[in-house]
């Protein structure tokens, strides 16, 4: 099975609207992040085995907490040291956190659940 685990901070008492549009941010950020712009409107995409069977399938998604901003950034740290698509979100702060940009969100995968597990496991759901 392949799904993409999104990762956020609890510790930001972030809005639930702002919570989900960095969510958003990552999951999006972990798919296109990793493609390059082909000129004009086009935008190219390395279709992998774990992001086809993804597509394809269900777009398995799951949300978990973090409470500081090392266990988020600790959590990217070993998704890159895992060889998977992630992505890490930092908020320019101009509607929250007083302007001051701050890490939010990562999205790890779409990859094996397996190896997303070995890195998320233990966290908390939303």
């Amino acid at each position: 099975m392949v799904k993409q685990v999104i990762v956020l901070r609890t510790d930001l008492n972030m809005r639930k609207g702002k919570m989900v549009a960095q969510g958003a941010h990552a999951s999006l950020l972990a798919i296109l992040g990793d493609g390059s712009d082909v000129g004009g409107e086009h935008h190219l995409l390395d279709l992998d085995p774990s992001l086809l069977q993804w597509l394809h399938g269900d777009y398995r998604k799951i949300c978990v907490g973090v409470g500081s901003e090392a266990e988020l950034l600790d959590t990217h740290t070993k998704a890159l040291a895992a060889g998977l698509r992630c992505s890490l979100v930092q908020d320019m702060g101009h509607t929250e956190f007083g302007g001051i940009p701050t890490f939010t969100a990562v999205a790890i995968g779409p990859a094996d659940s397996q190896q997303v597990d070995a890195i998320t496991g233990t966290f908390k759901l939303l």
